[in-house]
């Protein structure tokens, strides 16, 4: 009997095997199906959002999030600059910052630091010798760590004021000729409102004219860069903090407009704008935070044309975007100082006017795209952009893993 029933067993056994394995087969080819079909989509809509979104478009050979296939000849180029020209830029940039770091720690010795009434650390009242030292050797040492990445000689137009007239529209009726006296006093400025494409542009700004920048409360506690950031004269914001004798952002930012603005030895704030970094060939809303004091303000647009690889920082990592740039021996920089910018009658009692009309300037000047998105489109796209990238397989039903595991 047990012998006349085990070929059905087997039978059996091995028609349940077949069973599973076509389940198994059919299950990963629905699966495939689906991953492919979501990656199809995905695709699809990045391509729409691409037109939408082109103010975070790459259009270098690297492509968005720097991860495109590049031809071989580039790719023996980038390997040999990893083992060869980054390390060395690297321990450069390194031995700069902390060099820098060591010249603020001396000059701040026995120096008490100020406070404003938010707890906020500062060491940009000093003056006389320390303070010219800070100043002087931030602004070379700077331009030196910008050498390092390979921008070697960077170009600057400085627009005439003649020029500025031409171009303000609106607001041209009130900016008419003055004499000396009144030109020299407009030579004076709270804010320099810049576009935003890299973090390279905070070096140049170092370089340039040493201002302080906004930056969160986290960056005074941080090693090197804290004490770097007290010397700047940084306003510290903590946008989380719900207190209600918090001072807002713009508060804060306001306040430091007109104490710039009203003392020539005070150091003006960097601000820009935009809010987010963009791909350099677009210029996106302007936030009134660097208006809202009614102070005049400094339009400087900055420019990285590029053959390769593009040093905007969009849609790409800061580690990915880091290495490449610096396995690049070659990058350029281009900037544009406009005229300080006054603001007229109306522009005082409308912020969002008077950042309107700074902002088509620098359009106009720059040749630059006027783009209606913000911070929040950005990251839908990243969002998009990821999907595309990385696809994620949906998971095998359960049911089907019951019977694999039977």
């Amino acid at each position: 009997m047990d012998q006349d029933q085990s070929p059905l067993l087997g039978k059996h056994h091995n028609g349940r095997s077949e069973e599973i394995q076509q389940e198994s087969t059919s299950s990963k080819a629905a699966a495939a199906s689906s991953s492919s079909e979501a990656v199809e989509v995905a695709a699809q809509t990045v391509k729409e959002m691409e037109v939408k979104y082109a103010a975070y478009m790459r259009h270098d050979m690297y492509g968005n999030w720097g991860m495109n296939s590049v031809p071989v000849l580039e790719k023996v180029k980038l390997l040999l600059a990893l083992l060869t020209l980054c390390p060395i830029r690297f321990c450069l940039l390194l031995f700069f910052l902390v060099l820098f770091y060591l010249i603020c720690k001396v000059c701040t010795l026995r120096v008490v630091a100020s406070s404003n009434d938010e707890g906020q650390e500062s060491f940009a009242h000093m003056t006389g010798a320390r303070r010219a030292i800070v100043v002087r050797s931030g602004r070379f040492l700077a331009r030196v760590m910008l050498f390092v990445f390979g921008f070697y000689n960077i170009h600057v137009d400085h627009r005439t004021p003649d020029r500025q007239l031409l171009h303000l529209g609106a607001a041209a009726s009130s900016h008419e000729r003055k004499d000396d006296e009144e030109e020299e006093e407009e030579e004076q400025f709270g804010a320099i409102v810049s576009n935003h494409v890299s973090y390279l542009d905070i070096l140049y700004h170092m370089s340039a004219s040493f201002p302080s920048f906004v930056a969160k409360r986290s960056v005074g506690k941080l090693p090197l860069v804290g004490l770097i950031s007290k010397c700047l004269g940084c306003v510290y914001v903590q946008r989380e903090s719900k207190s209600s004798d918090f001072k807002g952002v713009s508060a804060l930012v306001s306040e430091r407009l007109q104490a710039a603005y009203g003392d020539p030895t005070a150091p003006a704030v960097l601000l820009f704008p935009e809010g987010t970094t963009t791909n350099g060939e677009h210029l996106l809303p302007f936030k009134t935070g660097a208006f809202l004091a009614q102070t005049p303000v400094k339009p400087v647009i900055l420019k990285y044309p590029y053959k390769r690889f593009s040093p905007a920082w969009d849609t790409i990592s800061g580690f990915r975007h880091l290495v490449i740039l610096m396995c690049q021996f070659v990058n350029h920089m281009e900037v544009i100082q406009l005229p300080v910018y006054s603001p007229s009658e109306k522009e005082l009692t409308d912020p969002k006017l008077y950042a309107n009309n700074v902002r088509a300037q620098m359009a106009l000047e720059g040749n630059l795209t006027m783009s209606d998105i913000g911070l929040y489109e950005k990251r839908i796209f990243h969002s998009a952009l990821l999907r595309t990238r990385f696809p994620i397989a949906p998971a095998p039903e359960e049911s089907f893993t019951r019977t694999q595991s039977n």
